[in-house]
């Protein structure tokens, strides 16, 4: 287990390529593809091939080259087409939405105070240095001189601080950016190269949320004169800048021919190598993996998995599927109303699913199942919460029994006073259909009734807010295992003001008090201490139905495409050191 100072366990990203970020779906998340948002709730967008546990000898596909010197001297110019898996999301700038699409364009269109290096350590970036009070509660950031965003205009303390507002204000509505500085009091500008930043209590996961997509930072003259055209042509930092946006169909970015400050572990010096990129929305699995295999993309992201054996066996492709950090794919119990609300019900429901089983059965081999609340790969995960509840249809049987549900009617389901158990799931995304069925028959077998309501993605958001399902589908990647204090205390509860992400509705008192000193603490030791708690306290109230690591997939065309490296913060390909052969 690791500290915040120390190497995550894994050794590079020849080992493993390392994190990502959130996703929340009100849809049973598919794992044929993965969309393209952050915590929307449609059951099943946000899944996709969930990748390569620690201990599984999982089907990796290998890890993508780690530095452009892999294939010789890289070649300046030419164009990289990538297919991307999802919907529009609507707006390119990463302090208004949560989509995860902010992973790659984050690290294409911006720049953020730090990184995280291919160990998982929090490095220098923008920020060439900090300092930390004693009481955690003021950092102090000296920032890198000659950067300028796309605009021309210089990057500075005052930069940072328009940002932070910026992300803060009532106006942006940010779902997530904001939500991850919260607590945020003040910035003071030192002089025009240190700024100084004030927060409401010790906040021990704030340089690793500064290490995210999400926060890269927006020109300061952009935000104050033009903030409406933000969403539409984003000026960063970043090694590309925004050429053209069409909506449902396109992003094409250019080099920005100014750049030369990546981050010290990309070993790049420079502008970027590639003349732009091209990023094309297209949703059907089966149109990009032909597509990449005909060569009308260099690159897929969300690589279908019932083609993934055809990409490992093929020596042209290199097939890359990487579990992320946070919380895997789980199915949340909404423990606000009935049948949820008695945990009999949550434990029988979760003991009626052979999900290792489901798992092989809708994922072709490459879904690894889970059965705990936080991924495997996040800091601090305790190894010693696994195996603690398995498939086991006696005890599903028996906890019924004793929660009530003791008659059947002629259909075989549970009844009480005259009322079948039944729960609903919303279903906007018919990918999602087989896991979906698979675990309606598991729970069939002991007498639970699962309705499949086939919803639009509109009404599937609507009824996410309003907090009105039985259960809810969804991941939530982040590099910190403060994701336990996002999805399971009650402050993260939605209400109407506050899109919180606590769509369980878990109300504990001992997982808020041990969550909230987490945050406040700095001790790596007592961090560990309280966060195993929290694991096997989840474990104790069952929330939900833990399926399969939420991982990032994608694939290329080696032969062409050189130098792919990933995002460290978020396992998707980052394009700084990406060049294609001619």
């Amino acid at each position: 287990m690791w500290d915040a100072s120390s190497p995550r366990p894994w050794k590079d990203t020849k080992d493993l390529m390392a994190f990502t970020h959130s996703r929340r779906d009100n849809e049973p998340v598919s794992p044929r593809r993965v969309r393209a948002r952050r915590r929307t709730s449609v059951i099943g967008l946000a899944l996709l091939v969930a990748g390569i546990v620690a201990g599984c000898s999982a089907p990796s596909g290998g890890a993508a080259p780690s530095s452009s010197a892999d294939a010789g001297t890289p070649v300046k110019g030419g164009e990289l087409k990538v297919a991307t898996s999802g919907s529009d999301p609507g707006c390119l700038d990463g302090h208004q939405i949560s989509s995860e699409y902010m992973q790659f364009f984050g690290r294409v269109i911006y720049d953020n105070l730090v990184a995280q290096d291919d160990s998982g350590k929090i490095v220098p970036w923008l920020a060439t240095s900090w300092d930390i009070s004693p009481d955690g509660k003021t950092y102090t950031f000296h920032l890198r001189k000659g950067v300028t965003f796309q605009d021309g205009t210089p990057f500075n303390a005052e930069a940072v601080k328009v940002n932070f507002e910026h992300m803060l204000d009532p106006k942006t509505k940010s779902p997530l950016a904001g939500n991850y500085i919260r607590p945020y009091q003040s910035s003071t500008v030192v002089d025009p190269y240190t700024l100084k930043v004030d927060l409401q209590y010790a906040y021990s996961p704030f340089l690793d949320v500064l290490a995210q997509g999400w926060l890269g930072f927006d020109s300061p003259k952009q935000i104050q004169d033009d903030p409406a055209s933000l969403c539409t042509k984003p000026i960063g930092t970043g090694p590309f800048e925004v050429e053209s946006y069409t909506k449902q169909q396109s992003v094409v970015v250019k080099r920005n021919p100014d750049y030369d400050w990546a981050p010290a572990y990309t070993k790049h010096t420079g502008p970027a190598y590639l003349d732009g990129i091209e990023f094309d929305f297209v949703t059907e699995d089966s149109v990009r993996y032909n597509s990449l295999v005909s060569g009308q993309y260099d690159l897929t992201t969300a690589a279908p998995p019932e083609n993934a054996a055809a990409l490992k066996a093929d020596p042209q492709f290199t097939y890359v599927n990487t579990p992320r950090t946070g919380m895997p794919v789980v199915w949340e119990f909404n423990q606000s109303r009935a049948p949820f609300d008695d945990i009999n019900v949550r434990k029988a429901f979760r003991a009626a699913v052979n999900v290792p089983a489901v798992d092989k059965s809708v994922g072709f081999g490459f879904l690894y199942p889970v059965d705990t609340y936080l991924g495997t790969r996040t800091q601090f995960f305790d190894p010693s919460t696994k195996g603690k509840f398995s498939y086991d249809p006696k005890l599903a049987n028996k906890l019924l029994d004793t929660a009530g549900w003791t008659e059947r009617d002629s259909d075989g389901y549970r009844t009480k006073d005259g009322k079948r158990l039944s729960v609903v799931i919303n279903v906007s995304d018919p990918t999602t259909q087989p896991l979906v069925d698979q675990i309606q028959a598991a729970v069939k077998k002991v007498g639970i009734e699962l309705v499949n309501r086939t919803v639009t993605v509109a009404q599937a958001t609507q009824l996410r807010y309003a907090g009105d399902y039985d259960v809810i589908s969804g991941a939530w990647h982040t590099n910190t295992p403060d994701v336990m204090y996002i999805l399971f205390n009650s402050a993260s509860i939605p209400t109407p003001s506050a899109p919180g992400q606590n769509l369980s509705f878990t109300r504990d008192a001992d997982i808020d008090a041990w969550t909230q000193e987490a945050r406040e603490t700095t001790d790596p030791a007592k961090q560990k201490e309280l966060y195993s708690k929290v694991q096997k306290r989840l474990i104790d109230i069952a929330p939900g139905l833990p399926l399969y690591e939420y991982s990032a997939v994608y694939a290329y065309n080696n032969t062409t495409v050189h130098g792919i490296q990933s995002v460290n913060t978020h396992p998707v390909p980052y394009f700084v050191n990406a060049w294609k052969s001619r």
